[in-house]
């Protein structure tokens, strides 16, 4: 089994619980998994603590970069990562990505993704859309990325906020073409 290279950036949108969710769950399939670059802006660390009332997104075991490190493996398609999935994600973020604006690491690896028709998903928290947000979605769709709306589902009857976020989380992972359990509609899922 070919296993990922994963570039995971976390951004200052609200919905820290999405990232979490999504990191615990890309540790528990580490045989499935090469590596995993985190780049996770100061706002992201904010909205974090803000609503999660902790800082573990220090305990995670993967390598994290600087915003502004462009010699990270990622900020090139020599390294062949082959997966981004930016959750949550800002539309100001959504915004450069759709415009090729690379200033920082986050949307160079962006960018570096789709130049090299990899896997791009973005989970995008707003609401409501302007016609701003649904053009940049539309142009990132275009250019070959996935546009994953943080929209949790409630068939699976989640029972707290982390099963209901691993609604949208799972629908990411599958998108990634990870084999795990997961709840699917029509399916006996005991």
């Amino acid at each position: 089994m070919k296993k990922n290279k994963i570039i995971v950036a976390i951004t200052g949108a609200s919905g820290a619980i999405y990232a979490k969710v999504l990191l615990d769950k890309i540790q528990a399939l580490h045989d499935q998994i090469d590596e995993v670059g985190i780049i996770m802006s100061d706002n992201a660390k904010y909205v974090w603590r803000t609503e999660l009332d902790n800082e573990n997104y220090n305990k995670y075991s993967f390598k994290f970069y600087e915003k502004m490190d462009f010699e990270a493996p990622f900020a090139s398609g020599s390294a062949k990562y082959n997966t981004m999935i930016v959750c949550p994600c800002s539309m100001g973020t959504m915004g450069r990505i759709s415009s090729g604006i690379s200033n920082d690491l986050t949307t160079r690896a962006a960018d570096v993704i789709l130049k090299e028709r990899r896997n791009l998903i973005l989970v995008a928290r707003e609401a409501p859309y302007s016609l701003i947000h649904i053009n940049n979605m539309k142009t990132i769709t275009e250019a070959g990325g996935i546009i994953c709306p943080a929209t949790p589902s409630y068939y699976s009857k989640p029972t707290d906020f982390e099963e209901l976020t691993a609604t949208v989380v799972d629908r990411v992972l599958d998108l990634c073409g990870f084999e795990f359990n997961k709840y699917s509609w029509g399916e006996d899922n005991k």
